[in-house]
């Protein structure tokens, strides 16, 4: 899946939770929890992703030349 595709499927997570929430009126619901794990999962690959950028980036320029 490409950044692109993990952003607009973090949206429809997003969206989902949201209604979800307000139709469960917990936000301790399973369905409402299961939606804020895949969401949570797909944050931190996102985020993993955004490390890994920036330290090649790092190691590419070298230290001196930030």
């Amino acid at each position: 899946m490409s950044n692109y595709e993990m952003l607009e499927r973090l949206q429809v997570l997003r969206r989902r939770l949201h209604q979800a929430a307000e139709e469960r009126g917990s936000l301790t619901d399973p369905i409402v929890l299961a939606i804020s794990e895949e969401a949570d999962q797909l944050i931190v690959v996102l985020q993993h992703q955004q490390r890994e950028k920036r330290v090649g980036s790092i190691t590419k320029q070298g230290p001196l030349s930030r």
